[in-house]
């Protein structure tokens, strides 16, 4: 499964990072004066064309006669508890909707994912959730406010020490390796890729909805 996403900044100006890094923390040099702080903690972020939702009326086709309610995640925000041998990061967002006919109060259950990747594109959970949003009589807006939380294994998100070492060993001049950068070697990145998580929140959307958000 491949996601692409609006993700909570994980990279951050040099500068602005070894001013936040804390001790023990590793920063990656990524390039272009940017660095990367690696945390056990994920990124968090909303997949493309998963943070809107519409909804038509049963009959009838997707045109704007025929709309029944939209709406909208916005304001991620994330939390990170990383200091046991499980990591939590959860998510909180707002959902705010808008329907095409005020008559009457009506009660909307609207469903959500929540999914974990690892290394950019494998699934290691997903579960569905649903936020409630509340329409009173004659009201077109209503919005609510959910939360999504998921655990990831603190050691598979941890760089292994001798990766850790290599990256980080001191270089002297005329060592055959001082010239050699240890984050191009292949079998460096590919352990970074394996401790890199995401946590992506979106609308848990029917094939035809995601496609009318992916073409409108």
């Amino acid at each position: 499964m491949t996601f692409r996403t609006r993700v909570l900044p994980a990279l951050a100006l040099a500068a602005a990072l070894t001013g936040c890094a804390r001790e023990g923390e590793l920063v990656v040099d990524q390039g272009v004066g940017i660095t990367a702080v690696l945390s056990s903690c994920p990124s968090v972020g909303i997949p493309d064309y998963t943070g809107d939702v519409t909804v038509f009326r049963s009959t009838g086709g997707p045109t704007f006669s025929n709309l029944d309610m939209t709406a909208s995640m916005t304001n991620l925000r994330s939390t990170c508890d990383e200091t046991g041998a499980k990591v939590y990061s959860e998510a909180t967002f707002d959902v705010r909707a808008r329907r095409a006919d005020v008559r009457g109060a009506r009660t909307v259950a609207v469903p959500y994912f929540v999914t974990v990747l690892q290394g950019g594109s494998a699934v290691v959970s997903k579960r569905v959730g649903e936020v409630t949003l509340t329409f009173a009589d004659g009201q077109e807006r209503a919005s609510a406010t959910a939360r999504a939380g998921s655990f990831i294994d603190k050691a598979a998100a941890t760089l292994p020490d001798d990766v850790r070492e290599r990256i980080t060993r001191r270089r002297r001049a005329g060592d055959p390796e001082a010239a050699l950068d240890p984050l191009a070697a292949p079998e460096v990145k590919a352990a970074i890729a394996r401790t890199r998580f995401e946590m992506l929140v979106g609308f848990q959307l029917s094939e035809e909805q995601l496609a009318y958000n992916a073409t409108r």
